[in-house]
């Protein structure tokens, strides 16, 4: 049987994929992994195609017993990874025997790590995603201790080489920000505050979005906002003035104004920012002031 067992399911492991995308007109969030380019890397090494469900694993690692003769790759976060008890490497495919274990370690630097195996994780699919999203429920529920993950027949040969995704883990992270659509509804001392100012990460940061504390953002119009659609990136204020970054689990409608949308290549940055780490925003184009 083509499965993985499930040992140690880790502070919180998620079966991911690129998600459920074009649904948002019916309120259903796109989920998928918060880091795509790191779980479709992954997927790559393993001969997959990028868009198989693989695992991710949130700071604490995951350790899974292969029931039959695998291969897996192990990518985003760094990590110390463990196949049969014997040191493996992550940006690698890695042969994992039937019976063996795999067990990946706590991050060293960054949130998020991924685990691709050949084939993919083939749990059943909802709404033509397999990923968990843990905002509305969509999806398998996060990992548990004995949970057993089926695995399909694999796609294609392990890859000898891949370049991974071009950004460093662990330092301050710099987020290219363009206009939002409710950039007027805050002062122009606010959009210089949101441009010069650092935030840091807060430990209340999910899959939902990353809150960020830091100087407040004052509005310059009070009024109430009615609900209306937003996207993976943008950076809504609640009534503190505090900035949220919207992940991958980010609803399909808010009620506070965005004052600015994360560039779509950056998303991955602040996805792996571990809470406390220092986040600045540089304007991404031009027609700011």
């Amino acid at each position: 049987m083509r499965a993985l067992t499930v040992l140690k399911p880790g502070l919180l492991t998620t079966v991911q994929d690129r998600g459920r995308v074009g649904l948002a007109y019916l309120g259903v969030p796109r989920s998928g992994a918060a880091d795509l380019p790191a779980l479709e890397l992954a997927n790559r090494l393993v001969g997959n195609d990028e868009s198989a469900a693989g695992l991710e694993c949130t700071l604490t690692g995951v350790t899974l017993r292969a029931e039959a003769a695998l291969t897996v790759a192990v990518t985003g976060a760094p990590a110390p990874v463990r196949v049969g008890g014997r040191d493996a490497d992550v940006g690698l495919p890695l042969a994992v025997p039937s019976g063996a274990e795999v067990a990946v370690g706590p991050a060293r630097t960054g949130l998020r790590t991924y685990l691709a195996v050949g084939g993919g994780v083939t749990v059943p699919p909802v709404l033509g995603s397999r990923a968990t999203d843990t905002l509305s429920g969509l999806g398998p529920a996060p990992l548990r201790r004995g949970d057993t993950l089926p695995v399909g027949p694999p796609y294609g040969s392990p890859a000898a080489v891949d370049v991974p995704a071009l950004y460093e883990l662990g330092g301050a992270v710099v987020l290219r920000v363009h206009p939002g659509p409710r950039v007027d509804w805050f002062t122009a001392a606010a959009v210089r505050t949101l441009l010069a100012g650092e935030y840091a990460v807060s430990p209340t940061s999910n899959r939902v979005g990353a809150r960020l504390t830091g100087p407040a953002l004052a509005r310059a119009v009070d009024a109430e906002l009615p609900s209306e659609g937003v996207v993976l990136g943008a950076v809504q204020v609640p009534a503190d003035g505090q900035p949220l970054v919207f992940l991958a689990d980010h609803p399909t409608t808010g009620g506070y104004p965005v004052i600015a949308v994360v560039d779509p290549a950056d998303v991955p940055r602040v996805a792996q920012a571990r809470p406390g780490t220092a986040v600045r925003f540089t304007e991404g184009v031009s027609g700011w002031t």
